[in-house]
């Protein structure tokens, strides 16, 4: 679903680009999405700034229960770099964050994107799982290394966070699937 679908459900489902207006709202769902880090209020309102055409956000009845933050790699063209994916407790288990992932590589600026990179610690089983079959629906590879040992996190109690390359894939493909999930 897209800004201009208007679903005839009780509840309307919007997908859009964010807005420095809806850092806040980020910030909030964020936090109660454990175990995702939770960055400073400042850096969602420059994610909404900065990096908007690379990140989605899902308004449901007016709230906003779904986000991601991504962004172009600086030193890879052909690759999107996820940070963050949050789903609201309510809007789980209904495959929201693969719709909102398919809404931002079907945008047409983002054709040239073959590769989806992120990181994940070891612990977050449902991450390694969501990613893994994201991989298996855009009918590509899933390849996990190493990425930033714990050591890296300067003494904090943070796990490693391991590399996961998705991909090469096809805009045909995102445009398959896309056009699937509406």
């Amino acid at each position: 679903m897209s800004e201009n679908d208007d679903s005839n459900n009780a509840s309307s489902i919007i997908f859009r680009k964010p807005e420095p207006g809806d850092g806040i709202s980020i910030y909030k769902l964020v936090d109660a999405s454990k175990p995702l880090d939770l960055n400073s209020l400042y850096s969602y309102l420059l994610i909404c700034a900065h990096h908007d055409t690379t990140s989605v956000v899902v308004e449901s009845d007016g709230e906003i229960t779904g986000y991601i933050s991504g962004y172009r790699h600086p030193k890879k063209d052909d690759t999107l770099f996820v940070w963050q994916v949050a789903v609201s407790k309510t809007m789980r288990k209904m495959g929201l964050a693969r719709k909102m992932i398919l809404d931002i590589l079907s945008r047409s600026h983002l054709d040239d994107i073959q590769f989806i990179e992120t990181t994940v610690t070891p612990s977050n089983s449902a991450s390694r799982g969501f990613f893994r079959n994201l991989a298996s629906h855009l009918e590509t590879e899933c390849n996990e290394s190493d990425y930033f040992s714990a050591e890296m996190f300067g003494g904090e109690e943070h796990e490693p966070e391991d590399l996961f390359r998705i991909g090469p894939f096809s805009s045909k493909i995102v445009s398959k699937k896309y056009k699937e999930e509406q």
